[in-house]
């Protein structure tokens, strides 16, 4: 069916309203922080073919549990048996295509007048599972399968129970998971109410054609990189495992298309820092996105253009039962060599590499209300320096995306206090584009011992700086109390002991020596930039007194 590109214009831009207000719907109506406050959710309308076709912009990690659960239920239920108001739960890495437990998918089938035509879907980290041990996914929390929550619109109540009992908080579980539902269930009725307005043969149509226009404008965009196969090394720390790795990938671009070679990484560990497949191809997913035309959207004709080759068994393809908690460790640091693998091609496409987070998970019984609480935080860092601007200070970058959790929020829900929250001063990695500045993040336990697990990447190597540019600042952890030191991230906090995160910042882009004057005497009118140091990396300027 051919259809005039006004109304493929908007029957698309519906498709992508519908995903947005999921998103909305789910924020404004769950019960955690982590949901309500830090947005860790992303929601996606899929095909018949379990394929996206619209997909909210939120995080882009969970792409990886999106593009796995449609494909898993396709390959395993028989869809004769799928009745309208059935919903699939599932989180699990290896039997449902998750990439790890935390992240609690919802999938709701969409029948238009007894017709099956697709899936609503949507995705919440929900902070649980906690005070474990990684050595395989069997310690990480519960693992579910697709199965079914909802019945032909009927809760199995007894599914529901045997999660939350497997669940350290299950009065947040039990209303996050509403919130979820909630927003499946708007969204089936606002596809239902598209199809009525347009038929479901032109929403079919202009799905379609949104697709092809993807893939049409993705390969244009990759054509303006010169083919070639373009290559970056890099060394990768974490406080998870004892030793640093060496990290690898090759980029070819060939007229239109991009390949990723992923041979020769590690092998996968008895740490929580591998990565599924589908895990590896939403951080690839998101690299490419990066470097092409804006308002490409980013649905299963975007991917068509892109493949990948990881080894099974690697770290970056890893095989059941290993560990996937803290899977964004490594994602991060691949989106920073694709980048600087590509920076000869595109010099000003690129960034620096940017900082990989710092993780803090703090948890106990609040005095307060005589309750088990989890406060789970990812807090921002500094982004890469760009061709010709600076980092962004004190930002989630890349694959994560969600945001830091205010100082309110975190004080009014947890029995916890936030006694220091600055940006780091000097910390960004000086460059002609300096690297953009870490955070540090104090918090208290007051009155109670609690259980805290802290740490982040880039704890012995700061993130690289690209063409001349400096590197940026190391992440660091730092008690109050006896205890010295984390192991593997995990420790104890007495009664008013404080835990402090200082994320690592972002790598310089360029030679210091090219930083313009005016630039240097900004970052010392702001303090973002000591006088010392700029009399040692920025000696060359004449600035005015």
């Amino acid at each position: 069916m051919q259809i005039d590109p006004i109304t493929t214009e908007v029957v698309s831009k519906y498709l992508q309203s519908v995903v947005d207000e999921m998103g909305s719907i789910i924020v404004r109506t769950a019960f955690s922080t982590n949901i309500k406050e830090r947005e860790d959710c992303s929601t996606a309308i899929l095909n018949e073919k379990g394929e996206i076709v619209s997909l909210a912009e939120r995080i882009p990690m969970h792409l990886g549990s999106l593009l796995g659960i449609g494909g898993y239920v396709l390959d395993h239920i028989d869809l004769d048996d799928v009745r309208d108001g059935d919903v699939f739960i599932g989180n699990d890495a290896y039997r449902g295509g998750g990439t790890h437990l935390n992240d609690i998918v919802l999938m709701q089938p969409i029948f238009v007048d007894g017709r099956y035509c697709g899936w609503v879907t949507n995705l919440a980290h929900h902070s649980d599972f906690v005070d474990r041990s990684h050595k395989h996914i069997f310690q990480e929390g519960l693992r579910i399968p697709p199965i079914r929550l909802y019945r032909g619109g009927e809760l199995q109540a007894d599914i529901l129970e045997l999660i939350l009992l497997n669940c350290q908080v299950p009065r947040e579980r039990r209303n996050d998971l509403a919130a979820q539902m909630a927003a499946n269930r708007l969204a089936v009725e606002r596809y239902r109410s598209l199809c009525e307005r347009y038929s479901l043969d032109v929403v079919k149509s202009v799905e379609r054609e949104i697709m092809d226009y993807a893939e049409r404008k993705t390969r244009a965009s990759l054509s303006r990189i010169p083919n070639g196969v373009y290559r970056f090394n890099s060394k990768f720390d974490t406080n998870l495992i004892g030793h640093v790795l060496d990290l690898n990938v090759a980029v070819e671009v060939r007229d239109g298309s991009i390949h990723f070679d992923l041979s020769g990484n590690p092998p996968q560990l008895p740490a929580p820092i591998n990565m599924v497949l589908t895990a590896t191809l939403a951080t690839l997913y998101y690299a490419v996105k990066t470097l092409v035309d804006s308002d490409v959207p980013p649905n299963a004709g975007f991917h068509r253009a892109i493949s990948v080759h990881a080894e099974p068994g690697s770290v970056l393809n890893a095989q059941e039962p290993a560990a996937v908690y803290s899977r964004t460790d490594i994602a991060l640091r691949l989106v920073d060599m694709i980048l600087a693998a590509l920076q000869p091609a595109i010099p000003e496409r690129v960034i620096a590499a940017s900082t990989g987070g710092g993780l803090v998970t703090i948890s106990g019984t609040s005095p307060r209300s005589g309750r088990f609480y989890v406060y789970n935080e990812m807090i921002g860092g500094g982004m890469g320096a760009r061709y010709a601007l600076d980092g962004m200070d004190g930002t989630q970058v890349h694959i994560t995306n969600t945001g830091n959790l205010p100082v309110e929020a975190l004080e009014l829900e947890f029995p916890l206090r936030v006694e220091r929250y600055e940006l780091v001063r000097d910390s960004g990695g000086p460059g002609r584009s300096r690297g953009g500045m870490s955070i540090r993040r104090t918090v208290r336990a007051l009155g109670h011992e609690a259980v805290v697990n802290a740490g982040g990447t880039n704890s012995l190597l700061p993130p690289f700086g690209i063409a001349g540019g400096e590197a940026g600042q190391v992440c660091r952890v730092e008690l109050s109390g006896d205890e010295p030191a984390l192991k593997n991230r995990s420790g104890r906090l007495k009664a008013n002991e404080t835990v402090t995160m200082v994320t690592s910042s972002g790598g310089g882009y360029g030679p210091a020596e090219e930083r313009l004057p005016a630039k240097i005497e900004k970052d010392l009118r702001e303090e973002r930039v000591s006088a010392e140091a700029t009399a040692r990396h920025y000696a060359h300027a004449t600035l005015a007194t």
